[in-house]
């Protein structure tokens, strides 16, 4: 479509709506408090050095936590009631996320012939716990990847076997990823190795093996994705997670379990194939592992405006306030991930409670929440998903902002867009409020690319509002696509673009109070 083409659509579209539902000059009136000044303001403050990349748990994130809560409390926005049933504390702004701090394993795999050490053979994943696991089949399943262009699985189950996969992807003679079918570009499951991880818990794997040849320096050192210190210290309402040891390996450690678990002759090199080969091995594998646990704390930030007469139900506003940290001397500020988010939920409470105190209140409540732990697994949110201070069956939409700062390269001409995710997965009707207030109000290009089945990137799954889905709440997840400084120390607050940045929040702003006052609440129509 060329963009005269876009531009008249646009325009035709927007004088349509426009006839039907006229300007509300008073919704109007508030959307605009969300200023790029405002924005900045905000962000020069989380996404400073001071608050150390905000990693989950650490000072920096409860500085963040910190000055969320004040800005509620200066909109005028009540601290919860009954914080002590809530779980909440500090003047009823935080809702306590339970964490285990892992301060190192000790342990060894052995097999009827050999012995592996952990720290000398191989490396857990920091935050693994304790445990001891007694095995009796071992799968060499490739590089673990199971994608509608490439299948490493021939079972579906895993259940009570190990399995070792290998790090990357397939590369085809002339260097191209077989996936993406590009030599530079790789597909998801080499950018984000948790993908893998996800896959083989879900077939049951009760032990993952990863075969990386640097995997020390990797596991050990800065800016390892998967390598953290901390666990969610979930309870029995919170299943979605298992406690499997990931545990990283070197080639010539792979060869030496299959050479022991196979009958066939063996050939040396054999697991350098490309793609490796797919086996199953009975083999005796006993995993113990002693690991030292500590119990921290983090938070979600809660701030909360109560409706009038349809105030039991509820809207959910989400961002993700933690980022990457410190590795080594780089500090990752992540303006745009999720600094840009974060200010947009402040300025979206400021708005609403300026609205609030002129009279002009929302009829549903409205719940603006800034998460922790999205970096490590979108813990805050499965946290709040699986202990809500208000009751799920009551929770209309959520409206969840992750990265809505910048551009991207598909956009490189012309960065008046925004991703738009799930939007009409379980309610259509909120896809065409979303559309309808965009082409009356804010005028962006709403780009749903990634809102498509089988989707490689899988970003429907990749940040907060997943959670929110899998109770089948309706949920819109706003999003400006990964750029050349996504998770790297680059990504700073001179980056930001912060008129974009007002649209795209003015537009979360718009369609959140059409359905905070519309007379009845969303339809369901779909099931997640």
């Amino acid at each position: 479509m060329t963009r005269m083409y876009y531009l008249f659509i646009l325009i035709t579209s927007a004088i349509f709506f426009s006839f039907l539902s006229p300007i509300d000059e008073v919704r109007k009136k508030y959307a605009e408090t969300i200023t790029p000044i405002d924005l900045r303001r905000h962000l020069a403050i989380i996404a400073s050095d001071e608050y150390e990349g905000r990693e989950t748990g650490t000072k920096g994130q409860h500085m963040t936590a910190e000055y969320i809560a004040k800005q509620f409390m200066s909109f005028g926005i009540p601290p919860l009631p009954g914080t002590a049933s809530n779980e909440l504390s500090h003047l009823g702004y935080f809702q306590k996320v339970p964490l285990l701090r892992n301060e190192g394993c000790k342990g060894n795999i052995s097999t009827p012939l050999n012995e592996y050490i952990q720290g000398k053979d191989f490396y857990c994943a920091e935050g693994t716990a304790s445990q001891t696991l007694k095995i009796n089949q071992i799968v060499f399943a490739g590089y673990g990847i199971q994608d509608s262009l490439y299948k490493d699985y021939l079972n579906p189950s895993l259940l009570g076997k190990a399995v070792i996969i290998f790090d990357g992807e397939p590369i085809d003679k002339k260097g191209r990823s077989i996936i993406t079918g590009d030599k530079q570009k790789r597909s998801v499951w080499s950018k984000r190795e948790r993908k893998k991880i996800n896959e083989a818990k879900k077939r049951g794997a009760t032990a993952i093996l990863i075969v990386k040849e640097n995997f020390q320096w990797e596991v050990g050192k800065e800016n390892q994705e998967f390598s953290e210190s901390l666990l969610l210290d979930e309870d029995e309402k919170t299943k979605d997670t298992i406690k499997v040891p990931v545990l990283y390996i070197r080639n010539a450690l792979a060869e030496k379990i299959y050479k022991e678990g196979t009958s066939s002759v063996y050939t040396e090199g054999w697991l350098k194939r490309s793609p490796p080969k797919y086996a199953e091995l009975n083999l005796l594998f006993r995993i113990t592992l002693h690991c030292n646990n500590d119990r921290i704390y983090s938070e979600n930030v809660l701030g909360y405006l109560e409706g009038s007469d349809l105030k039991n139900q509820l809207l959910v506003i989400t961002a993700h306030m933690d980022h990457l940290g410190v590795r080594g001397k780089k500090i990752y500020n992540g303006a745009d991930d999720d600094g840009s988010g974060t200010v947009a939920v402040i300025e979206l409470a400021e708005a609403f409670a300026k609205a609030k105190l002129d009279g002009h209140g929302p009829r549903r409540s409205i719940l603006f929440m800034c998460l922790t732990g999205e970096e490590k697994g979108l813990w805050g949110s499965q946290w709040y998903t699986s202990h809500p201070v208000f009751p799920l069956e009551n929770t209309v939409v959520n409206f969840n902002i992750d990265m809505i700062g910048r551009g991207d390269e598909e956009h490189a001409k012309d960065s008046n867009f925004v991703y738009v995710i799930g939007s009409d997965r379980i309610s259509s009707e909120l896809k065409a409020i979303n559309e309808k207030n965009n082409l009356i109000y804010t005028g962006l290009a709403l780009d749903y690319r990634f809102d498509v089945p089988n989707e490689p990137n899988n970003y429907f799954m990749r940040s907060d509002h997943y959670n929110f889905a899998k109770n089948n709440i309706p949920v819109s997840f706003f999003f400006n696509g990964v750029h050349e400084d996504y998770h790297q120390e680059t990504d700073e607050l001179s980056k930001i673009n912060f008129p974009l940045l007002s649209r795209r929040a003015q537009l979360v702003f718009y369609s959140a109070w059409e359905i905070a006052n519309k007379d009845s609440r969303l339809v369901i129509d779909k099931k997640q």
